[in-house]
């Protein structure tokens, strides 16, 4: 209950802010453009409680999910006082403006964010920049079945010369049942292969069951355990596990764990020299849990920094850009059913996400608000009826047209819009209901 109440209050502020920032960016718009504003409200429904100054009610309502402005003149079935202030008076570019300022101002409050954090805090595994390596293949994987092994170096993927593991991450999540061209470099030659990523977990995402490349370096020792009593110590790099190498530190827990506390021969990396120490894990308790254990914590793979003003702007662009790219590509692929429409999340997954980034800490949570707040970006762009991108896109038809459309066409837009709307809405939270309640 406590998580829950901590979810939902993480997401009524977090949506609450980006869309307050959101019709800000229409109510700045329509006041410089000369538009009256009749109401600013956050959310929907009964108003709670609020202000007037000028000609706008400035409220708070009681449905926190959503928020309007209301301009005079806004609504084609009024009837229009013909005054210079009225929104429907003011030339099409105009209105376009003050329609266009709401989504910009969360694709730049996104990039604006994100810029800020990277400037004080740039926090990201450090093999997301590193090139892509694969580290380990699991058992039975589209990796392992399309002869994809560790060690292999990706040098090209699907057309991305010299990716990186970040870039790895992102087409494979977002591809399911479809090949990816690969090619790898292995002992000097040149492999072209080709991995179908299947659908995997709740949300239905593609998974090729392939790790990146994170060395097993030894941060600390534990005394009194075998590692300690063998001699290891902080720096050392654990290579191979009983002559296998290891190019992917949690495989050296998971065949601890395999073996049954069965002797292990390991191979050690120290100042460049190799040479192997043979150990016998113990039985331990770790959080309630029995594991076999040689003592010993891995140094953490994470890379913190303070980035330059124009390099943090730099990588909020680019990191904005690709999930701009990602966000597109997945949709298309719902729409033509190359991907699962459980990969949508409504408000309970979004609340779900929320209280797991504020449990994370600010940077994980600020991350997230970026995230979503470039979402709601590009969600209010589609040319939906009722949204800002169905707006645009009616004034596009009369700028072609060199005429307005009839009160009749843009009622029926309209209840086309609310329609679709509320059956996406109930959707989304079945969809959410679903991932709880059956994970798989």
């Amino acid at each position: 209950m406590s998580s829950f109440l901590t979810d939902a209050v993480v997401v009524v502020v977090v949506l609450g802010f980006m869309i307050f920032i959101h019709e800000l960016g229409h109510f700045l718009a329509a006041k410089r453009l000369g538009v009256r504003v009749l109401v600013f409200s956050l959310g929907f429904g009964k108003r709670l409680f609020g202000f007037k100054r000028g000609d706008t009610d400035y409220r708070l309502s009681a449905l926190p999910f959503g928020g309007y402005v209301k301009m005079a003149g806004d609504d084609p079935a009024e009837l229009r006082q013909g005054e210079a202030g009225e929104f429907l008076a003011k030339p099409r570019w105009q209105r376009f403006a003050i329609v266009i300022m709401g989504p910009a101002m969360n694709v730049a409050l996104a990039i604006i964010l994100l810029t800020g954090l990277y400037h004080f805090h740039f926090q990201k595994p450090a093999y997301q920049e590193q090139p892509a390596r694969v580290g380990d293949v699991e058992p039975d994987s589209p990796a392992l079945r399309s002869g994809i092994e560790a060690g292999d170096l990706i040098t090209r993927l699907d057309g991305i010369p010299d990716p990186r593991w970040e870039d790895v991450e992102v087409k494979t999540i977002t591809t399911v049942g479809e090949p990816i061209p690969v090619e790898i470099q292995r002992d000097g030659k040149t492999l072209n292969l080709s991995v179908l990523p299947q659908a995997k977990g709740p949300s239905r995402i593609g998974d090729a069951g392939w790790y990146p490349y994170v060395p097993g370096t030894i941060d600390t020792v534990e005394p009194g355990l075998p590692a300690g009593q063998a001699g290891l110590k902080a720096g050392d790099q654990i290579v191979g596990v009983n002559g296998k190498r290891i190019y992917f530190w949690p495989r050296v827990a998971y065949l601890l764990q395999n073996g049954s506390g069965k002797e292990v021969d390991l191979m050690i990396v120290r100042q460049g020299q190799e040479f192997h120490v043979h150990l016998k894990p113990v039985l331990t308790e770790v959080h309630g849990e029995k594991m076999w254990r040689i003592g010993v914590v891995f140094r953490s793979s994470m890379v913190v920094r303070q980035l330059p003003w124009a390099k943090a702007l730099t990588s909020s662009l680019q990191d904005n850009l690709r999930n701009s790219l990602a966000t597109f590509d997945v949709l298309g692929k719902i729409l033509t059913r190359r991907m699962s429409t459980r990969s949508l999340s409504g408000p309970i997954g979004i609340a779900q996400l929320s209280g797991e980034a504020y449990r994370a800490g600010f940077a994980e949570l600020l991350m997230f608000t970026c995230f979503i707040s470039l979402q709601l970006g590009i969600f209010n762009l589609l040319p939906i009826p009722v949204l800002d991108g169905g707006v645009i896109l009616l004034l596009l038809v009369e700028s072609l047209i060199r005429r307005d459309l009839s009160l009749e066409v843009k009622e029926r837009f309209a209840q086309v819009g609310i329609v679709f709307l509320l059956l996406l809405a109930v959707f989304v939270m079945y969809n959410d209901i679903l991932k709880t309640f059956r994970p798989y």
